[in-house]
């Protein structure tokens, strides 16, 4: 394929999907290391695509992953009919000697799942990574727990691929479609040993891609030029390397998720993808109908009693002229562009107090650092807030009591002094607990107690640019080194819920293979800024026109330097600001309705595309 993308677009337009006929009469078997098994991105890709490939699959569709007892525990059902060909290739392992489960995964769609427990090839992984090495020359470390882990399910899904077509020979194909190197270090050998198994392999992240990306101030630039065998021997990561490369040139159809990391896997993995494969998002799972503003407004408001603990105790401000930003995903500092988010915010801090700006943006950092525990000085402001609340209830309900009485018995058309109607116990609580509330100190930036809190990148910039929180800085930060659920005692809610209640997902990523947290705002109504140099941002720069207009911003990072990027992004936060409510409202009623475009029923002809190709490729 050629590597510009107008004509790579033209490839994936010519190639045929699979037919109905083709799928009645096909297998398809996805494995994955994250099947029931809640460890990644891929996980959430997996699951949330299995509504949208049920109903074209059906019953020759099914999932191969590890069996990990305390993962499947509330995610699996058994099934005690063997009469498929999947539940029969589960008895001929199960006669081997294999611990082999076979069940519905309890997800929309209820998909079959086959699980290995890997101990049951444990006694046979030193001979399996032997051959591994004799056949295609790749060498495993002797003592790496993880890849003796995913050498020893690839040869559990061999075995299982080989009872299944020797089950169904001749009658069904088998297409088998790998996610990631961790689920497939057997395709060299299916290759080798001309297994009828159509296969594909999708890397949704070059392993190299994220080491070098973290450390390379110039990655895109430097990509043409890297050695990665060198890399990958600098990063201690050979093993992985080889066995990802062995993957990729062993498939049929070798796919990735965006022409960003497509261009990853030319350099990186020494050849081109077949088809780009983009990630989706089941909008039925966001689905509120009418009602996505109501929930805005509900959730805002949990996030507004936050805002009131964390901040009110120091000084107040407007919260109907509050705005609340946020950002979230794993601890890269630069990968997933927090770096570029700080900066942009401080020159919008800036700007906004220059202009004497009365809007305030709360800015959410959310993502996970080792941590002792949680400020216990927020802890106790949310705990007299909560007293508080309480004792103007209180007070409330005798005073409205009062009044009444008082009026009722009355002549006296003015209204009394309502201060006389609460008592002196009520007075002097309310007293005592504003002044055990009120403090001097500024609001925290960090809501826990780090480990390494004079090494975090986050708070260092925070110090240097003194963008700590003070009174008359109009962009606040709130840095939230953990997840956030129902169970968080800060803000008791789910992070779906968090999501709706603010106003922008702020996402200018350096390097993301594609990009979920946007694409979970916009299927919640909520405008997000991407980067184009996620996959997710150049897919919406090279499919979707006025997506601006629509919610969506993309901040250039390809073309144009740090400096640059942070004055686009902090221009683009600037713009939003200056809306009025109204346009914001509008604005949230064309994100929402955008996300269609973006919905599994619509990305997996895609995938589609790659089976038809490796079923063409098989009989070629």
């Amino acid at each position: 394929m050629s590597t510009t993308k107008g004509q790579e677009a033209k490839a994936v337009k010519a190639l045929k999907k699979i037919s109905k006929k083709e799928m009645k009469d096909t297998l398809l078997v996805e494995i994955a290391w994250e099947v029931l098994n809640q460890v990644g991105g891929i996980y959430t890709v997996i699951r949330s695509k299995v509504p949208a490939t049920m109903p074209k699959w059906g019953d020759n569709y099914c999932l191969l992953g590890p069996y990990f007892k305390h993962q499947v525990s509330a995610e699996f059902d058994p099934i005690d009919d063997f009469s498929d060909p999947f539940g029969k290739a589960v008895v001929k392992m199960r006669e081997k000697g294999f611990e082999v489960h076979y069940g519905h995964w309890l997800v929309t769609g209820r998909p079959k799942a086959v699980l290995f427990n890997l101990g049951s090839i444990w006694n046979k992984l030193g001979e399996i990574k032997y051959l591994l090495w004799e056949h295609h020359g790749i060498t495993t470390p002797a003592e790496d727990h993880l890849i003796d882990q995913v050498v020893a399910f690839g040869e559990c899904v061999k075995i299982f691929l080989d009872e299944l077509s020797l089950g169904v020979a001749k009658k069904k194909k088998i297409i088998a479609h790998f996610h990631e190197w961790m689920a497939a270090s057997c395709i060299p050998d299916i290759r080798r040993q001309k297994m009828p198994i159509s296969t594909v392999f999708t890397t949704h992240a070059a392993l190299l891609g994220r080491y070098l990306a973290m450390n390379s101030s110039d990655f895109y630039q430097h990509l043409p030029f890297m050695d990665w065998s060198k890399e990958a021997t600098n990063f201690n990561v050979e093993a992985i390397a080889n066995l990802e490369r062995a993957a990729a040139h062993g498939a049929q159809v070798f796919t990735t998720v965006s022409d960003v990391t497509a261009q990853e896997c030319k350099y990186l993995l020494g050849r081109t993808p077949d088809v780009i494969l983009p990630n989706g998002i089941n909008n039925q799972r966001f689905e509120a109908l009418h009602e996505f503003q109501n929930l805005h407004r509900e959730y805002k408001e949990k996030i507004h009693q936050f805002a009131m603990a964390h901040f009110f105790k120091s000084y107040t401000f407007d919260l109907d002229n509050t705005l609340y930003f946020f950002t979230s995903g794993r601890y890269e500092y630069k990968n997933k562009g927090f770096d570029l988010a700080l900066e942009a915010l401080a020159r919008l801090n800036w700007r906004l107090k220059n202009e004497g700006s009365e809007m305030t943006v709360v800015m959410f950092f959310i993502t996970k650092q080792p941590f002792h525990s949680i400020n216990p000085d927020i802890l106790h402001s949310r705990a007299v807030l909560e007293e508080l609340r309480q004792t103007t209830d209180a007070i409330k309900k005798q005073v409205g009591e009062r009044l009444f009485y008082s009026a009722a018995s009355s002549s006296d058309h003015r209204l009394p002094m309502l201060n006389d109607f609460v008592d002196d116990y009520w007075r002097l609580r309310y007293r005592r607990l504003l002044q055990s509330w009120k403090t001097d100190q500024l609001p925290p930036v960090v809501t826990h107690n780090l480990v390494d809190d004079g090494g975090d990148d986050i708070l260092n910039f925070l110090r240097t640019s003194s963008l700590l929180n003070h009174e008359d800085d109009r962009v606040k930060i709130v840095y939230h080194p953990d997840f956030v659920n129902s169970t968080n005692p800060l803000f008791g809610m789910e992070y779906g819920q968090f999501v709706r209640g603010c106003h922008m997902g702020v996402f200018p990523s350096y390097y993301e293979p594609w990009g979920y947290t946007p694409l979970e705002c916009i299927a919640s109504g909520v405008p997000a800024i991407t980067s184009d140099l996620a996959g997710f941002g150049d897919y919406v720069l090279h499919n979707m026109k006025d997506h601006a207009s629509n919610g969506i911003y993309v901040v250039n990072r390809q073309k144009r330097n740090f400096n640059q990027s942070a004055d686009q992004l902090a221009y683009q936060m600037y713009k939003f600001i200056n809306m009025n409510r109204r346009e914001r409202i509008t604005l949230r009623n064309k994100v929402e309705s955008t996300s269609v475009y973006f919905d599994w029923t619509t990305l997996t002809k895609y995938y589609d595309q790659a089976y038809q190709l490796a079923l063409d490729r098989l009989k070629a």
